[in-house]
């Protein structure tokens, strides 16, 4: 890598998901050093699951792949923007981003897919 990335204690640093063309999050992940060479290597976006503790590429199961433009680094270098072009659903309940519901509860995004046809 040719930026000093500042990857926490646990080897992992936060990487915002961003639709290159129109701008909207899509999701927040975390990403190891693996995760960052290989979504530079195969232009895919790939995460780290802190859950499943295991390296994952975005669409893997669901085919809703994440084709990376751009990866941006903030200023201290302990956070990552993937500008990505985002196929079929960002979020794994089934909208368009992980961002689809404000605070009181109120849904205010797209369904694209059922997770249940997706992930069975």
């Amino acid at each position: 890598m040719s930026v000093d990335l500042a990857f926490d204690g646990q080897g992992l640093l936060p990487a915002v998901a961003q639709d290159a063309d129109s701008g909207a999050v899509l999701m927040l992940a975390y990403v190891n050093r693996e995760a960052v060479e290989r979504s530079r290597e195969t232009g895919f976006a790939h995460y780290y699951s802190r859950s499943r503790d295991e390296l994952w590429k975005k669409g893997g199961s669901s085919g809703h792949t994440q084709r990376i433009e751009d990866i941006l680094v903030d200023c201290d270098g302990d956070a990552l923007l993937y500008l990505v072009d985002q196929e079929g659903g960002a979020c794994h309940t089934g909208y368009d981003t992980c961002f689809h519901r404000r605070i009181d509860g109120e849904i205010v995004g797209e369904r694209v897919f059922d997770p249940e046809d997706v992930y069975e």
